[in-house]
């Protein structure tokens, strides 16, 4: 860490700026360790008090925190969160707006000061409603990583909210997330539902390199929990395995799945199904369809409506 003993920042706020600004970009993680205050201190040329009143302020802030007996780590934050997902060209906006300051004679303390006077409009509300808490947290993960936000979610079923509170819960959303099939019970508690938008959800990664990955020969069972999602299924299946000949698609509590089950080499379980895998016999492949929504409809429908920009790149590609 270098200090610039000629600028009119004092010391204390560069150390401060230094260490948010690796928070920020990633380059120290949650979880990462920093320096204890002697060791900062001497590697700075700064008095131990100064790096103790600046790791004050950053506890104070929520960026660090203290661990007895074992030093000083990165916690969980905005700006740790900001660097885990790349900044979402929020770097690059910085970088901008830095150079057209400076197009107008303005040096940083004047554009700090013209920052901090700003009164910014609060970010956007964006929820994301899905069946079960663990996915729908990984799909409001995604939109999060691609946006910048942080959106909320909703499980229906595992949360199982009645109709008031699930009202309650949408009604200050700026934008509310979900799937096809769940968009009618949605309208239907939303005031506005132009604020609802309807996202395609593709195979994750992980699961189109397993589906890929299987024996042409082999004998597939695709279990959904519910029947509106089989087709899906049955679809994504089949797109991700065309070599695959024996694809047999049923729902959870099929007279017939038990003999299926017990005949099936590969078993691919829908988020809800995964008591299939209790019935298959032993030796069986299982694969657990696990969903992202697709990210050329968070550029196209999500993103314009939050006023976010799309990067160049994936525009030319849309």
């Amino acid at each position: 860490m270098r200090i610039d003993r000629d600028s009119a920042v004092p010391a204390r706020q560069q150390v401060r700026a230094a260490l948010v600004t690796r928070i920020a970009s990633g380059a120290l993680p949650v979880g990462d360790p920093l320096p204890s205050v002697r060791d900062l201190a001497e590697r700075a040329g700064l008095a131990p008090m100064t790096v103790t009143r600046v790791y004050a302020d950053l506890k104070a802030s929520g960026l660090i925190e203290a661990r007895a007996g074992a030093g000083t780590f990165v916690t969980e934050s905005a700006l740790s969160r900001l660097g885990a997902t790349g900044g979402g060209g929020l770097w690059a906006s910085i970088d901008r707006l830095v150079a057209e300051a400076a197009s107008h004679g303005l040096g940083m303390a004047d554009l700090l000061s013209l920052v901090a006077a700003r009164d910014p409009a609060p970010a956007p509300r964006v929820v994301m409603v899905g069946l079960f808490a663990e996915a729908t947290r990984s799909y409001a993960a995604r939109v999060g990583a691609q946006t910048g936000l942080a959106p909320e979610s909703i499980a229906l079923l595992d949360e199982a909210p009645d109709e008031a509170e699930l009202a309650r819960r949408l009604a200050e959303a700026d934008l509310v997330l979900t799937f096809v099939n769940l968009h009618d019970r949605l309208a239907g508690v939303v005031a506005d539902p132009d604020r609802i938008v309807t996202l395609r959800f593709i195979p994750a990664e992980a699961t189109r390199t397993a589906l890929a990955a299987l024996d042409p020969m082999a004998r597939l069972v695709a279990v959904s929990r519910f029947e509106d999602f089989l087709p899906i299924l049955t679809l994504g299946v089949r797109r991700f395995a065309a070599h695959v000949r024996s694809v047999t698609p049923r729902v959870l509590g099929a007279a017939d799945l038990p003999a299926l089950l017990a005949r099936a080499d590969v078993v691919v379980m829908s988020t809800g199904a995964e008591a299939a895998a209790e019935a298959a016999r032993p030796g069986a492949t299982f694969i657990e369809y696990r969903h992202v929504p697709d990210p050329g409809d968070i550029d196209r429908l999500v993103a314009p409506r939050l006023g976010l920009p799309v990067p160049d790149s994936r525009k030319e590609a849309s």
